[in-house]
């Protein structure tokens, strides 16, 4: 079995955990089975821990924590008379570290 068994090519622009299993794997030298294992696992920890109501944080890069959105009221653009009841939920919020930022920023 190799990576292309476990995970589909992600489309252009973007960084797939494909694209970043090969590129590890290339630098290291481990195995692109092992180096998928460790990020999948990685992944379930962080899933993991913001199901548990922790957030996730990693110096440098950022911080990943669940927040509550409010109930609210949306309305159809082109019927603006239906009135639709969107209901709160949770989300995932991402605050970028100061590396992050500055990086961003052209720093």
């Amino acid at each position: 079995m190799n990576i292309d068994e476990l995970e589909e090519t992600g489309n252009g622009s973007a960084l797939t955990k494909r694209d970043l299993v090969t590129r590890i794997s290339k630098e290291t030298g481990i195995t692109q089975l092992e180096v998928f294992s460790i990020i999948q696992k990685t992944l379930d920890g962080i899933i993991d821990a913001l199901e548990a109501g922790k957030h996730v944080e990693f110096r440098e890069f950022g911080v990943f924590e669940v927040t509550q959105r409010k109930a609210r009221i949306g309305r159809n653009p082109n019927k603006p008379q239906d009135v639709v009841h969107i209901p709160g939920r949770k989300v995932v919020k991402f605050k970028p570290g100061k590396r992050m930022r500055q990086m961003l920023a052209g720093k």
